[in-house]
């Protein structure tokens, strides 16, 4: 029954709004939603907590099964809590440094085994916006939608500037840039499921785009 459930997809490098997009557009098709890389965060940081190497990988796979993870949907399209072996953790989720600990995790074949199963059960009736790195391409192969959203590095450095700066988070945006630039060549180069586009998944460059604009157009893909 889980794979006649249908699943949109959407992919994209970090800054380029897929979280945003995925967590209104769920709300809008009322449907469930899963951030993939608020697990990989999460596993991090609960790796962290455990000191735990980070590239040790069959240590941070074995942290990564025993770990609960929990989402507590926001209203309205809001960013959801994410609630770490019982800690609400959304906060530190949030922070560059939990960025880095989940790409650097993700680049191990065993932690990706361990999570597998567990973003896979997230399909579920009446279906499912699914946002990360590897969604239409390793997670949902079959996913019916795909979609591929990119931005320039600029624009995404300035949002997430932005962002952390109304959190009261002080960070430079240069910092943000090369951090960001760093990510991508991360992401894209390793060995397994580098970031790229499903080869069926619609691109689209939301650099100096609305939210509602792209919020539209991924509707449309769903209910043409």
């Amino acid at each position: 029954m889980g794979k006649q459930v249908p699943v949109l997809t959407i992919d994209g490098p970090s800054g380029s709004g897929k979280g945003t997009i995925s967590r209104l557009v769920a709300v809008r098709l009322g449907w469930h939603y899963l951030d993939s890389g608020a697990l990989y965060r999460a596993v991090g940081l609960a790796a962290a907590w455990s000191e735990v190497d980070l590239s040790d990988a069959e240590a941070v796979a074995a942290c990564a099964r025993r770990t609960e993870i929990e989402f507590r949907t926001g209203e309205g399209g809001a960013e959801p809590h994410v609630i770490v072996n019982g800690k609400d953790a959304t906060h530190q989720l949030r922070m560059e440094t939990a960025g880095a600990a989940a790409s650097a995790i993700a680049a191990h074949p065993p932690v990706r085994d361990a999570l597998l199963d567990l973003q896979r059960s997230f399909r579920r009736s009446p279906g499912l916006v699914a946002d990360g790195r590897d969604m239409g391409t390793v997670i949902f192969p079959d996913a019916a939608y795909k979609v591929f959203l990119t931005a320039s590095a600029r624009e995404r450095a300035e949002r997430r500037h932005k962002q952390l700066k109304d959190k009261g988070v002080s960070v430079t945006l240069d910092g943000l840039l090369r951090e960001i630039l760093a990510r991508d060549a991360r992401d894209a180069e390793r060995a397994v499921a580098p970031l790229r586009p499903a080869e069926d998944a619609v691109h689209i460059d939301t650099t100096g785009l609305s939210i509602e604009t792209v919020v539209a157009r991924v509707l449309a893909l769903v209910n043409p």
